[in-house]
């Protein structure tokens, strides 16, 4: 049976605390295995407003209602109203999900500040911000992190290099199509990628006629025509599948079963990787359809004569 992990990002106060449960109760009616990578530090959405100004944005925006699936509360979070700490608060949740079974990992600290400012940040900025992060995760679960997956898939080449230095088995921070080694700026970083592979919902809602109702049909249409030998990557959200959105993630989870699919974690998939043969690959920057801005994307295959 082909493996779909399902990658499910947390990034503000109000996912962890409705999102997630919801989520799990979800997971467990299918029987499915998921990975989940959580923000731990404050939750400061409401900054995200400067987005506004990116080319590509408001169009998104307009095809997704983002005060429908936040709430107006948190899009206040870190301007009108005092952005609550994540991880502090909602620790409980954190380890009863760990508890249950399922793998946990590193999303960021702060979701906007990451999201926002790490493609030009510096060495000390970014170790700060990994580091904090990696010290919540060994509070919160009296262990160390194996997992780190980029908010908003937004890396620099120190953030690269920590993913090694923090001995991370893999890492989650590119759009791709096959777990690689990655090759940036021509150095080779000893951490394997598992890169997304599927759109996300909120990429896909509102182009070519797609609606909330056939959006589950699109990706099923995609993953019912590829399914390769290494897997899928699917990238969910807790504020959208975990809330508003998890009737489509329920259709989602039972076409994936009928197709089968094996539903698992992130380590599953990277359990089974020879890494002697993983190939190497570039990671770029480039754009993905539906999404404003741009991201690390997997590139050309890194040969050895290169």
């Amino acid at each position: 049976m082909t493996a779909l992990a399902l990658k499910i990002d947390v990034d503000t106060y109000r996912g962890t605390l409705i999102g997630v449960p919801r989520l799990v109760e979800l997971l467990r009616k299918h029987n499915a295995s998921a990975t989940f990578l959580f923000s731990l530090g404050p939750d400061h959405t409401g900054r995200a407003i400067k987005r506004a100004f990116r080319p590509g944005f408001m169009k998104k925006v307009s095809r997704t209602s983002v005060v429908e699936h936040y709430g107006l509360k948190t899009l206040m979070y870190g301007t009108v109203l005092p952005g609550p700490d994540i991880g502090r608060e909602c620790a409980d949740i954190m380890r009863g999900v760990r508890d249950a079974g399922y793998e946990v990992g590193i999303h960021c600290w702060d979701h906007v500040r990451w999201q926002d400012s790490v493609e030009q940040a510096d060495m000390a900025w970014t170790e700060r911000e990994v580091s904090a992060a990696c010290d919540r995760f060994r509070e919160i679960f009296h262990s160390k992190a194996l997992t780190h997956g980029a908010a908003g898939w937004q890396m620099n080449a120190h953030a690269m290099r920590l993913t090694q230095r923090y001995d991370f088995s893999y890492a989650s921070d590119t759009r791709g199509t096959h777990p690689f080694l990655p090759v940036y700026n021509a150095e080779i970083v000893n951490c394997p990628q598992l890169p997304t592979t599927l759109p996300t919902l909120d990429e896909l809602i509102g182009i070519d006629d797609i609606t909330v109702d056939t959006v589950h049909q699109a990706l099923l249409d995609r993953t019912r025509q590829q399914q390769p030998a290494h897997g899928h990557v699917y990238t969910l959200h807790a504020e959208l599948e975990g809330m508003k959105l998890a009737p489509v993630f329920d259709r989602l989870l039972q076409g994936w079963g009928e197709q089968g699919y094996t539903l698992t974690s992130l380590e599953t998939i990277r359990a089974g990787l020879d890494l002697a043969t993983l190939p190497r690959h570039e990671i770029i920057r480039g754009e993905v359809p539906g999404r404003s801005g741009t991201l690390m994307l997997q590139g050309c295959e890194f040969l050895a004569d290169q």
